[in-house]
């Protein structure tokens, strides 16, 4: 069955690659090492986006609105993803704060076209904690997980008749405890008052990281892409006199988990997402 399986992902060798998250600038500030150095290799990267960010604005008597302020983000993220080598951007059209009450079968459903028509060996989201307690974070993780599973069921319902896809390998985006350390010496405390309790970023054990991709090469193009978010950078200002030392620091190296992978394994850190399908 193995070598079945193989076979036919080898009959496509085009590498792609698919990361799902749930607001403009989270592949920016998020992966976009990765992205710039698998789009600099040749491989295809995609970007699913489930909000556009409407409400993520700082100040309220200067606050748009959410319309406005949903169509520059989108603006935005399409100028961070020529940054970055990204060859598609496609958005769940949520709304930001509400991507947790969205219909899980429809957004699951949503996701699923995505995969079964780019059909990405690689899938990357954000962990089960959404990073730092993010619920929007956290729903698109399961979103995520839930539509990987759809997508290779010959039963699962679908509107556009796509065939069923198999994703390869699918991973979380994860920072150390030392990587947050880095992050919040830079940065005021990162927290989010949840149904009255605090949530924060607790970082990853040293150990739990399954991968690590090196993209010290990759930091300037992943700065690039976060200028971009024009409208988020007043909260992005201690970035602006970091020195390239911290530059390297905060960019050089991007951590992963992986959740599951159907042609290689071991405790050994790997060095590659696609560690197994080149």
């Amino acid at each position: 069955m193995q070598s079945v399986y193989r076979k036919n992902l080898m009959a496509d060798n085009t590498l792609k690659l698919m990361c799902v998250f749930a607001h403009p600038d989270d592949e920016s500030l998020g992966l976009g090492g990765t992205l710039s150095k698998y789009a600099a290799e040749g491989i295809k990267t995609y970007l699913v986006t489930a909000t556009r960010g409407e409400h993520g604005w700082s100040d309220e008597k200067t606050y748009p609105g959410p319309e406005a302020l949903g169509k520059t983000r989108e603006s935005e993220l399409r100028a961070a993803a020529v940054a970055l080598g990204v060859r598609e951007v496609n958005f769940l059209d949520y709304i930001d704060g509400e991507l947790d009450q969205a219909d899980p079968a429809e957004a699951t459903a949503k996701i699923v076209g995505h995969l079964r028509r780019v059909k990405p060996q690689v899938v990357v989201t954000f962990p089960p904690d959404g990073a730092y307690g993010h619920p929007d974070h956290i729903a698109i993780s399961q979103l995520a997980a839930a539509a990987i599973v759809c997508a290779t069921d010959a039963n699962y319902a679908d509107p556009k008749g796509l065939k069923p896809h198999v994703v390869s390998k699918f991973y979380y985006r994860v920072s150390t405890k030392d990587e947050f350390a880095v992050y919040q010496s830079i940065f005021p405390d990162l927290v989010m008052r949840i149904d009255g309790v605090d949530r924060r970023a607790v970082g990853w054990e040293d150990w739990a990281v399954t991968t690590r991709i090196d993209t010290a090469a990759y930091w300037r193009m992943a700065w690039q892409a976060v200028t971009c978010h024009q409208t988020q950078l007043p909260q992005y200002r201690a970035f602006e006199n970091l020195s390239e030392a911290d530059h390297r620091r905060l960019w050089g190296s991007d951590g992963y988990y992986r959740v599951f992978s159907l042609v290689n394994g071991g405790r050994k850190v790997e060095t590659d997402l696609f560690e197994g399908l080149r």
